[in-house]
């Protein structure tokens, strides 16, 4: 099990916190792609959990990897040379796990545009579907290099399922305050 916080950390800066079970925690702060809706890396873990990219980002994560943007999280009163060395370890395991993931990583960047847009242009909100428009040739270049297996996995129903998922994780984040944290746990 591994539990990952999305956090505020500003009025348009979040962080997301790592807690891992037999690996170091691990934060990224400031996280890139802040969205008053949906943060660029909260739509990867709800895209990559409901596709099951078992080596994406937050895969990878979850078996002692870094995604190469994660760093360990300061332990209190630690040991220096120890926590370099398990720095170095983890480093190793990441890079390892990096070149294993690179298939389902770059599945998971077209699949979050394309569900970022999908969600947004199925809206019944004007502004929402007018911010779809203009991703709209964005989409179409997207969609003439997807695979077709991977067009496949994201039929009509997958689709019904992950904007119902977005739905409920943008109206929670929206709720948050600054210092507040959205918590997910990732089970693949």
């Amino acid at each position: 099990m591994m539990r990952v916080e999305f956090q505020k950390t500003g009025a348009r800066r979040y962080g997301v916190n790592i807690y891992r079970e037999g690996f170091p925690d691990l934060v990224m702060n400031p996280a890139p792609g802040f969205d008053s809706l949906m943060p660029h890396d909260l739509l990867h873990f709800l895209v990559e959990e409901a596709l099951g990219l078992k080596k994406g980002i937050f895969g990878q994560i979850a078996h002692g990897g870094t995604a190469g943007t994660f760093h360990h999280k300061p332990a209190a009163a630690a040991n220096a040379r120890a926590a370099a060395r398990q720095r170095r370890k983890d480093w190793k395991r990441g890079e390892k796990l990096l070149k294993t993931g690179l298939d389902d990583c770059a599945q998971s960047e077209r699949a979050t545009y394309f569900c970022l847009y999908d969600w947004l242009s199925q809206s019944a909100d004007d502004t929402l579907r007018a911010r779809a428009e203009e991703m709209k040739i964005g989409f179409e270049n997207l969609c003439a290099q997807i695979p077709e297996n991977e067009r496949a996995a994201l039929g009509n129903e997958k689709r019904a399922r992950i904007r119902a998922r977005m739905d409920e994780l943008s109206e929670r984040w929206a709720e948050l305050k600054i210092g507040e944290a959205l918590a997910l746990e990732w089970t693949l």
